[in-house]
């Protein structure tokens, strides 16, 4: 598959019209859960355990129901505002390096988001049967989602595939995320003040939250499989990036061989997916993701 097959993702999907779409049968299973004003002021729906917004709520069920996963398969795995365009980046870098050259790295020519699609917001998003052969453009296949560890589909959970899931300081994170509900709030709407974002958080209000269920969901269950499960830290990454890389390879199954330490391998890949490089890059300067989200949000 061409790379060029990942542009497909670049269709929009508008989310305060999503609930319109629903058809009547799930309209009538959505008024049973409980219901919230997300931050940017959309619905958010209370299933399983956790705050779903509207956009995402009839993918993630599908993908829930219908998604069969690989043994092979490389999941990233994050709470929303920690680390998850960052941590695409790197996973994608590191698994593929020997597939691609160097000048060559799709990240210079597509989004994070893009090279690693998220389930609930991109590909179970217009279609709750996708065809996930093809999908990505190399192997193995590598996804992404916000989904607490307690609500991923079954084949996940009970299959060979891995998880790498990072957290962040939750103050950092709640900063991040309130200024980003601020850019997708209705330019109409008032934007939510800090202490009524607070006052949600607190609440366990978010998307996908509450936060710390979030967190522990997976850091016990990388307490319980540390072999199928890698939990990073944001900050830890931001310290030593260097080792944490050469962690997250031989997690993947790909080390880095002593001939790739000596020529700067790592640090290329710590180097290129940056947060001063990618931001700079003029691919994540324009267009939309398929959530209808703009890339420069990101």
């Amino acid at each position: 598959m061409d790379t060029a097959e990942i542009s497909k993702a670049r269709t929009v999907s508008k989310s305060h019209d999503v609930e319109s779409s629903w058809d009547d049968e799930f309209k009538k299973l959505v008024q049973s859960f409980p219901k919230e004003k997300s931050w940017a002021g959309s619905n958010l729906y209370f299933y399983q355990g956790f705050w779903c917004p509207s956009l995402a709520l009839k993918a993630f069920i599908s993908f829930q129901k219908h998604f069969q996963a690989f043994n092979s398969d490389i999941i990233v795995a994050t709470y929303p505002k920690c680390g998850t365009t960052w941590l695409k980046a790197l996973t994608f870098s590191t698994l593929y390096r020997n597939q691609f050259p160097w000048d060559e790295n799709p990240l210079l020519t597509f989004g994070p988001h893009e090279l690693v699609r998220f389930f609930e917001y991109d590909l179970y998003l217009n279609n709750p049967f996708p065809d996930l052969r093809n999908v990505c453009a190399y192997q193995p296949r590598l996804f992404s989602t916000h989904v607490p560890y307690a609500s991923l589909p079954t084949s996940i959970k009970d299959s060979g595939c891995k998880i790498v899931y990072i957290c962040r300081n939750p103050m950092d994170m709640f900063i991040s995320l309130w200024l980003f509900a601020a850019k997708l709030r209705d330019k109409n709407r008032e934007s939510l003040s800090l202490d009524e974002a607070f006052d949600k958080f607190y609440h366990g209000i978010t998307a996908h939250g509450p936060y710390f269920d979030h967190v522990l969901g997976y850091w016990k269950a990388s307490q319980e499989n540390p072999n199928k499960i890698l939990f990073l830290n944001f900050e830890d990454l931001k310290e030593d990036i260097d080792s944490h890389l050469k962690n997250l390879a031989m997690f993947l199954g790909v080390p880095f061989t002593d001939d790739e330490e000596k020529q700067g391998v790592v640090e290329k890949i710590a180097k290129i997916c940056s947060f001063e490089n990618l931001k700079e890059l003029e691919v994540n300067k324009k267009g939309v993701h398929t959530s209808g989200i703009p890339h420069t949000f990101f």
